[in-house]
């Protein structure tokens, strides 16, 4: 502990000290996001070996928030509501299938807001899932029009690498490798950090709004060779929360949430250290990125008068709770760092952060939307549904009568942290209840133990007794399965592996077609008539094979089932 404390105080000796504004100068915002990033970093502790030193100077400079969560375990609704300011359970945007363009039209997205407010707002990399919303940034790399936030990185040409694909249930970017490249050659976060350095390094005509987001560590955990031999594979160690009889004490539905193929999936092939080693591979690259921004912000013109906000959208299990991926209400899924410097003279808090401190209130980063226009001195947005950070920016000992919820990808669903206790709740009402004073790792359900009834109908308080309804992505937006014609010598064969979800057939033929099933053995099960015009969704499971006949049986063609839900769309010829 003290040698802890000692290393901070030196870190944030070694940081350049941010200084006071001008009376009538608004502070820059810089907005750094990293991908998936758990509490595995080296000033939260999260696994012995990480390597975050850029990171960690960065908290200590700052305030360090150790016990921040993410307002859903998923890239698409937790993103869509930290840059809207909106919580998923009022937008009704729950998970990754759904757009946010449909679901919220109107909204005004953090950077929009600062732009109307007099700031040149850009950014560079992943800071919406997997699009840029063109609309919302004055300028952007790679260019806003593409619609698409990745710059050229290099990957392996023959994949998968090291983990072999289990079955058409596994995520193609679920690998990792070491690769033979500098990071210039890499390309990826190298050129986000690149392109956003050389902002930070630019005198400006307007206060900037600054959004950098790092990739990685997201699948796939290919990155330079030379951050691989940082974790010799022999000295890996295991997850400190793995414990192997975790599921016993949890009920029906957390035991549903918790195994999936993929664990099992890596201990059969044996690449469980290898993912971890990959894992620690990553976040080590994208320290480094992270370090090249900061970098260009100490040295350049912009320093004294910058906010720097880092965050990570939610965190990753590797086989804690016999699980490997995200979409959990865990801790470990939930709690992501999150990191807050403020220069002296901001209008929101002219005192500025102290150095060094940390926070051990419960906070959601669905706050960061009201705390940074408060910073800057903006009016309050007034659809923002997160509390504002201020008070706590001010001071870590504050009262503060918030709880943290993260919101699951059913409506009903989430997961919510106060000071000492987590309880999580399923749309079912199933429960669990930890006490991470004494069990951080979450490994001892409290939940039906009766004298902790007082305490869930406490926590339950803070909850929400409304949730939005659950809208599905339209079939436009929809993964367009390929149509592929009759061919009487293709012996037509599911092969199902996974979860059910949707599939949504349309008929463009100007006459009926008939949709059948074809079984393990190649037989075809009918699933009705399919009318000119309709469309019609239908269960099914990755590895599914989907034949189309005319009314006379006729074979027309098929359509064989990926990983997630798709539009089958029969052509019109």
């Amino acid at each position: 502990m003290l040698r802890n404390l000692f290393v901070s105080i030196v870190l944030a000796l070694t940081f350049v000290a941010p200084t006071r504004l001008h009376a009538a100068e608004k502070p820059n915002v810089l907005f750094i996001s990293v991908d998936d990033l758990n509490d595995w970093i080296g000033c939260l502790g999260g696994h012995p070996q990480a390597k975050t030193p850029n990171i960690d100077r960065l908290a200590a400079s700052g305030v360090l928030f150790t016990n921040a969560h993410c307002p859903a375990p998923a890239c698409n609704p937790c993103r869509s509501a930290i840059m809207t300011g909106i919580s998923p359970h009022v937008s009704g945007l729950y998970d990754n299938r759904q757009k946010m363009r449909e679901i919220m039209p109107d909204a005004e997205l953090l950077p929009k807001y600062f732009s109307r407010h007099g700031y040149w707002s850009a950014g560079s990399g992943k800071i919406l899932h997997y699009f840029i919303d063109a609309q919302s940034w004055d300028e952007y790399y790679p260019p806003k029009e593409t619609e698409d936030p990745f710059p050229r990185t290099l990957y392996p040409k023959n994949r998968p690498v090291n983990l072999p694909v289990g079955g058409p249930w596994q995520y193609k970017e679920t690998d990792w490798a070491a690769l033979d490249a500098t990071d210039e050659e890499f390309g990826g976060d190298w050129l986000v950090s690149k392109w956003i350095g050389e902002q930070l390094e630019k005198k400006h005509d307007k206060p900037f709004f600054l959004a950098c987001g790092i990739y990685r560590p997201h699948e796939p955990w290919f990155v330079p060779k030379k951050y691989f031999d940082q974790f010799p594979l022999e000295d890996i160690q295991l997850p400190p929360g793995y414990k192997e009889d975790d599921l016993a004490d949890l009920p029906p539905a957390g035991q549903k949430r918790g195994p999936n193929r993929y664990f099992p999936h890596i201990r059969e092939h044996g690449q469980w250290k290898q993912g971890i080693q990959g894992y620690l591979a990553s976040i080590a690259f994208a320290d480094a990125m992270v370090g090249r921004v900061i970098d260009s912000l100490e040295n350049g013109p912009n320093h004294k008068n910058t906010i720097v906000v880092l965050w990570s959208d939610h965190g990753w299990h590797l086989g804690e709770k016999q699980h490997w991926q995200k979409f959990t209400g865990w801790r470990v899924c939930t709690r992501v760092p999150l990191i807050v410097r403020v220069p002296n003279g901001a209008p929101g808090l002219p005192q500025g952060t102290k150095a060094g401190t940390t926070c051990d209130e419960p906070v959601t980063l669905l706050s960061l939307f009201p705390t940074l226009t408060q910073l800057a001195g903006l009016p309050d947005m007034e659809t923002n549904d997160g509390p504002s950070l201020l008070p706590l920016l001010a001071d870590a000992d504050s009262d503060w009568p918030h709880a943290s919820i993260t919101y699951l990808s059913k409506p009903g669903s989430y997961g919510l942290s106060d000071n000492r206790w987590r309880y999580i709740e399923y749309e079912n009402g199933d429960r669990e209840l930890y006490d991470i004073e004494t069990d951080p790792f979450e490994w001892e359900n409290l939940a039906e133990k009766p004298e902790q009834a007082d305490r869930i109908a406490a926590l339950r308080a803070h909850a929400p007794t409304k949730f939005a309804k659950f809208v599905a992505a339209s079939d436009e937006s929809l993964v367009k399965l390929k149509w592929h014609p009759a061919d009487d010598s293709a012996k037509l064969v599911s092969k199902p592996d996974g979860d059910k979800f949707d599939l949504v057939f349309s008929n463009k033929r100007n006459h009926p077609v008939k949709v059948f099933w074809m079984d393990r053995q190649g037989n075809p099960k009918s699933f009705g008539t399919l009318e000119a015009g309709w469309r019609k969704p239908l269960k099914t499971r990755p590895g599914a094979v989907w034949l189309i006949t005319d009314a006379e049986e006729n074979q027309l063609g098929y359509f064989v089932v990926g990983d997630r839900t798709a539009h089958a769309i029969v052509p019109a010829k």
